[in-house]
């Protein structure tokens, strides 16, 4: 491999405890660096030379494919592969991987630190008591509550088995999850369109693309109702639910995403009336050290493999 390219893209690559470029650099690569935004043009003479690419969350289109004849490997540094071109890279020979599971226990902590905040007004005291107000809410402890789960995968599953130990009781829903799966977790199967009604809060870990919580799904909410969400930001209507929360439909919204964060119109759940009951952290779920640190492993170790002739541990089919 000695001479050998690999392109990095992603910001927090190489950022948690192991030097993993250096890791790159001691099996013969050349690490370079490029945008986490995949501009082509910024990127088109560093993919020109490239084999390897472990790539952040910017598109990997049939352009930038085009721009890199050599490449043999598309590392995702992540999970989701919808930014990726994956008929063009198939049709290319190119190898795309991505890293399950890296970051779950990461976002499932960070859901229930959501939950907890929602729950006990922590934001809002915080500013109080910075205003010189020691004034008191009454929020309600996680072992009284009925907590629905939206989509039961490896991160549901882990909020499940975190609330578990407060005694909380745990409905959950997931099309892909049969029923004695969903008890083996120790969770409750439930339909989606029960959930508002039977839960004093839901917590949404489904993929996007479409939106689950609209005027429908929010009509029979229990009052008070608290709503996390560490998954897509269209998941949510967003204006909907702002509407649901002035009317006290619903108490709390927590979410590590809103609708236009990358740009474009601010989120109505940012409006200043509802500060007091909206909790909002900048997509940083993800970000532990040991989340970053297995998701750089596995991508190197796929890089390595696929570079070395051996097939990858985590690859992404194309469905077409």
């Amino acid at each position: 491999m000695s001479g050998t390219q690999v392109l990095v893209t992603s910001r927090s690559f190489s950022s948690g405890s192991r030097d993993l470029v250096c890791e790159l650099e001691a099996a013969g690569a050349t690490v370079v660096r490029g945008p986490a935004d995949h501009d082509l043009w910024a990127l088109r003479p560093l993919l020109h030379e490239s084999v390897g690419w472990i790539a952040g969350t910017g598109p990997v289109t049939d352009a930038h494919l085009d721009a890199a004849p050599r490449l043999r490997v598309v590392a995702r540094y992540g999970v989701g592969v919808d930014a990726v071109d994956l008929v063009a890279a198939t049709a290319r020979g190119v190898v795309v991987t991505n890293t399950p599971g890296a970051n779950s226990d990461a976002v499932a902590d960070h859901t229930v630190g959501l939950l907890l905040a929602a729950l006990r007004g922590i934001a809002a005291g915080d500013r109080r008591v910075r205003a010189g107000a020691w004034t008191v809410s009454r929020g309600r402890e996680l072992g009284s509550l009925t907590v629905g789960v939206v989509g039961f995968g490896r991160i549901g599953r882990g909020v499940a088995h975190r609330l578990q130990g407060f005694g909380t009781r745990i409905l959950a829903y997931d099309p892909a999850v049969d029923d004695a799966q969903v008890r083996a977790a120790g969770a409750e199967p439930a339909a989606l369109a029960d959930l508002p009604a039977r839960c004093d809060a839901v917590s949404l870990h489904a993929p996007g693309g479409r939106t689950l919580v609209d005027a429908a799904w929010l009509r029979d909410c229990r009052a008070g109702l608290i709503l996390v969400n560490t998954a897509r930001a269209d998941l949510v209507d967003e204006p909907v639910l702002a509407d649901a929360m002035r009317g006290n439909r619903v108490g709390a919204y927590a979410a590590d995403t809103l609708a236009g964060e990358s740009g474009g119109a601010p989120s109505p759940l940012l409006a200043v009336d509802l500060a007091d009951r909206v909790v909002v952290t900048p997509h940083l779920g993800a970000q532990t050290v040991e989340a970053v640190d297995r998701m750089g492993s596995l991508a190197v170790a796929d890089v390595l493999a696929v570079l070395a002739g051996t097939s990858p541990t985590h690859p992404v089919l194309s469905k077409s």
